[in-house]
């Protein structure tokens, strides 16, 4: 990701993100945002984390969708929470 288009993430909060982190024990963790930069953040040094993603830590984004409401973002989160690793790892690109 380049630094535009992480600025543009992280400065357009009107928009939603289904996002995904590699956890330190190289599992995924899928979540929703509407701030990528917090969320991550948060997953890495707050108790605002996942409890999933605490005990894992450090996360590293590894992919993200923007959706023009929550609603459209779950529906992908949960779409994508049922692939196969072995789906969604094809599904963004590998790492």
């Amino acid at each position: 990701m380049s630094s535009n288009e992480w600025f543009y993430c992280v400065m357009n909060d009107r928009y939603w993100y289904m996002y995904v982190v590699e956890c330190s024990d190289r599992t995924l963790y899928t979540g929703v945002s509407n701030n990528l930069e917090r969320r991550v953040l948060e997953h890495n040094a707050s108790k605002k984390g996942a409890k999933y993603t605490r005990s894992r830590r450090p996360v590293k984004l590894v992919y993200y969708k923007r959706y023009d409401d929550r609603s459209q973002a779950q529906v992908a989160e949960y779409k994508f929470k049922k692939l196969s690793r072995s789906k969604k790892l094809a599904k963004i690109g590998g790492f």
